[in-house]
């Protein structure tokens, strides 16, 4: 049974989305030009982590426009993997980045160059300033996609970076020493690798059709257990079409004299509100039916 085409939370984020990818774009410039002038890595990482911003957020609008296209016979289920397809080319291009800029400050770290700190500092400043406000755009639409998610941590990881490339600048603007920049650079690398591997494995176990992580398969099952008429829940899938959008297949075992579309009903009810399920595939079956089938 189809609940019709839901609209998916990154539809609700589009215009948030498009504030901050404009930010973005023109702080990547000027930060691009700024690190070729004062020969800073950390500011050139810092670029490198807007580059994926700005590809990264200009591939969530593409799959949110696409996941809000209408099914058709050759995509029965629409366009909503567009939205986790996204999330996961963020994944792979930020930990792509990431140990990009652990190699290169390896090398750095061999023969450090002298860096032009104090305007180093300023481009810094200016991007810490930009990806705080759009970390607050992103912030909430992040905790119901993983589009979104995907999104803000983009944006996150350069918060992080800015707030490196300031410490740096700081440190060789004071002392001289200018191996600040090839080691903060390395650690904002390190720290942002764990949080990126979870968002790409979020993604991947969407792609596998893996059980929600906030899906009790078990509660699910009980749910439908109690509803009156059912003796017998089996075959039971919940998979996730895309963040916030649930999707679950089951065989209900009903007494004869229960009324299907009563039970139907009933199961649609029990589970749209608290397990985000927006689309459901029930077989309903008399006792004795499921003997025959071969269960998964």
């Amino acid at each position: 049974m189809s609940q019709g085409h839901a609209i998916s939370p990154s539809s609700q984020n589009k215009k948030r989305l498009k504030l901050v990818l404009g930010f973005t774009l023109l702080y990547l410039l000027a930060e691009v030009v700024g690190g070729i002038w004062t020969k800073s890595l950390a500011l050139l990482a810092d670029a490198g982590h807007m580059l994926t911003d700005v590809g990264g957020l200009a591939f969530a609008l593409i799959a949110i426009n696409l996941a809000e296209k209408k099914a058709t016979p050759e995509k029965t289920y629409g366009y909503y993997r567009a939205e986790i397809l996204a999330a996961l080319a963020n994944a792979v291009v930020l930990i792509g980045i990431s140990l990009y800029i652990l190699y290169e400050a390896y090398l750095r770290f061999l023969n450090p160059p002298e860096v032009e700190s104090k305007f180093m500092l300023v481009i810094a400043g200016v991007g810490l300033v930009v990806n705080l406000v759009g970390m607050y755009i992103l912030r909430k639409g992040s905790k119901d996609s993983l589009n979104m998610k995907g999104a803000y941590f983009e944006v996150l990881s350069d918060m992080l970076t800015s707030i490196g490339v300031i410490a740096a600048g700081i440190i060789m603007w004071t002392t001289g020493w200018y191996y600040a920049d090839p080691i903060l650079s390395a650690g904002i690398g390190l720290f942002i690798l764990p949080r990126t591997w979870i968002l790409l494995k979020e993604a991947v176990d969407i792609l596998l059709e893996g059980t929600p992580a906030d899906v009790n398969l078990a509660v699910v099952r009980e749910t439908l257990q109690k509803i009156p008429g059912v003796t017998q829940v089996h075959d039971l899938h919940v998979w996730t079409l895309t963040s916030g959008i649930n999707a679950m297949s089951a065989h209900v075992v009903i007494e004869e004299q229960t009324t299907p579309n009563q039970v139907l009903k009933a199961i649609n009810d029990q589970v749209k509100e608290p397990f985000k399920i927006k689309h459901t595939t029930i077989q309903v079956e008399n006792e004795g039916y499921e003997e025959q089938e071969v269960h998964l």
